[in-house]
């Protein structure tokens, strides 16, 4: 196992304990538990994983367009204008295909329906130490979500590779070109010319259930190609802090999870991805796995999100209202507060402000429905998308309000090579 990524590390009740700027009783201390390693991909030194927290997705990225402005450089000599040129290029779409997925499968027919849906990604990455060139490989896996070869994998499987090579089942190799990338999700969607491929079918991460049975299909250590491991959904909405602080909200499964694994598809029993396995609980912080069983994936709604957006646009379009905000712990509840999702900062001119949201509001009720947290108000937000409305039920110290927020939108640009 390598230890070139970043460690994670993990509370019971991850960021509640934040919501103390009105509400000041004291907090038990929260006692460390072991790290987390970013999983999966097989490489002896390279890009470390960098993962995002709930709150950043609701703040936003990094503002772009959707055109690239390109300076000509110098003057013209009769009219003193400068020119410059801005790309125009023709979006591509999606078509999306309804699947009927009614029928419960054996993890045998799973994976029979999939195998040829799932790659095994090799990278070359250069280093340059003292003087001297090296040439490192890793490797990873993904999986065909598109006939015409888009590929979804983890980003952290090919964050900073000169060339990036897709292995298919039948011994079949393409030369893949990196579209575009979420580092902060951990999500890059790669292209290879190929036509005819069977994608894979996907699923609703948001429809599942601790005890539902999963596979997940891929090259563990880079070497035991095509390979099926089975478990259940141990947690849904895993918050996994990382040791920059920032976090992740994961999918949690006892399936076998390994280096290599990274980038690849887990899959409900109904033949559907439900999402891309990423991280492995470690028991050190020096970047060995070595604690079994407790692995996690990003949930396929907001990875295909994700992928759609970098195809379709060209950019990664989010939606968000503008706020950082954290679970009311349980301690808190005790002395009366409501369980919500409690507002820790509002960002100055952002939706959230315009409808009036203010810090230590804790948002309570979305569209009518309760809310126990933030998992569920990133859920309303995304399935809202940009220009959509969401009534908020506000309880701001000790009166109930009724707010109306409209969903903006962050537009994150990135290089695809």
């Amino acid at each position: 196992m390598e230890n070139n990524f970043e460690s994670y590390e993990q509370s019971e009740e991850p960021r509640q304990e934040a919501y103390t700027q009105s509400y000041t009783q004291p907090e038990p201390p929260v006692q460390p538990e072991p790290p987390i390693q970013a999983a999966p991909k097989k490489k002896s030194m390279g890009p470390k994983l960098v993962a995002l927290s709930l709150c950043f997705a609701l703040v936003g990225g990094v503002a772009g367009g959707a055109g690239v402005l390109w300076y000509t450089g110098g003057q013209s000599p009769v009219n003193n204008t400068s020119n410059a040129l801005m790309g125009n290029r023709e979006n591509s779409v999606i078509a999306l295909n309804s699947v009927d997925t009614g029928k419960e499968l054996t993890a045998a027919e799973v994976y029979a329906q999939n195998v040829r849906s799932t790659v095994g990604i090799t990278t070359s990455i250069t280093t340059n130490f003292w003087g001297y060139q090296t040439v490192n490989a890793a490797s990873g896996s993904g999986f065909i979500v598109t006939d015409d070869g888009y590929i979804l994998t983890n980003y952290h499987v090919v964050e900073d590779a000169d060339s990036i090579t897709v292995s298919m089942y039948e011994g079949e190799t393409y030369d893949a070109k990196l579209v575009g990338f979420d580092a902060s999700n951990d999500v890059a969607v790669l292209k290879i010319e190929a036509e005819g491929l069977t994608p894979v079918v996907l699923g609703d991460s948001d429809n599942l259930n601790v005890g539902d049975n999963v596979v997940a299909i891929g090259n563990p250590l880079g070497e035991l190609t095509f390979s099926l491991t089975s478990g259940a959904i141990s947690s849904l909405n895993r918050n996994i802090t990382m040791s920059n602080g920032s976090t992740m909200n994961l999918l949690q499964t006892d399936c076998a999870i390994n280096s290599g694994n990274s980038g690849g598809a887990l899959f409900n029993m109904y033949g559907e991805v439900i999402g891309i396995t990423n991280a492995k609980y470690s028991s050190n912080g020096g970047g060995e796995a070595s604690i079994d069983n407790i692995g996690f994936a990003i949930p396929i709604n907001l990875a295909w999100e994700i992928a759609q957006s970098i195809i379709e646009k060209g950019y990664v379009s989010t939606p968000y209202i503008g706020v950082t905000v954290s679970d009311v712990g349980q301690q808190f509840q005790n002395y009366g507060l409501p369980q919500g999702a409690a507002v820790q900062s509002v960002v100055e001119n952002s939706p959230a402000e315009k409808a009036g949201l203010r810090p230590n509001d804790i948002i309570t009720h979305i569209n009518g429905e309760e809310i126990t947290g933030y998992a569920q108000l990133s859920r309303y937000i995304r399935e809202a998308g940009v220009g959509g409305q969401l009534k908020l039920t506000v309880f701001r110290q000790g009166e109930t309000l009724e707010l109306t927020v409209t969903i903006g939108e962050t537009r994150q640009q990135n290089n695809g090579r």
